[in-house]
């Protein structure tokens, strides 16, 4: 009995690539995912700490920081299904779409930061 394998759109064109190409994606979208919550959890840690910030600058950094978080993921799962579709095309990988909306909020993140500490 073959199980249908998830998600169809990827599995079911193509053939199979070399595992060690589907595992070292996998390993990228983790990646991505431990990015997401490294994100997630300095925003809330910079709101949480009360660090004596500018408080305006303390929040909209931390907001920042969170919805990079929420954007990470979607990178991760948007990057994963387009590179295994290359691959198993034989096709060139595509670029990470969201790397650099996600490097701009971590520059934006820390600028913020740095005139919180500033103007405190």
């Amino acid at each position: 009995m073959s199980r249908q394998r998830f998600p169809r759109s990827v599995y079911d064109h193509g053939n199979e690539p070399d595992a060690r190409f589907s595992l070292a994606n996998e390993r990228t979208f983790l990646a991505w995912i431990r990015t997401s919550l490294a994100l997630m959890a300095g925003g809330v840690a910079l709101e949480a700490l009360g660090l004596g910030l500018q408080p305006h600058l303390q929040l909209a950094a931390s907001l920042v920081l969170m919805a990079a978080g929420i954007l990470a993921p979607a990178q991760a799962w948007f990057g994963w299904v387009g590179n295994e579709r290359a691959l198993r095309g034989d096709r060139p990988l595509p670029p990470a779409a969201l790397s650099l909306p996600l490097a701009v909020a971590v520059v934006v993140a820390s600028v913020l930061v740095l005139l919180g500490v500033l103007l405190a």
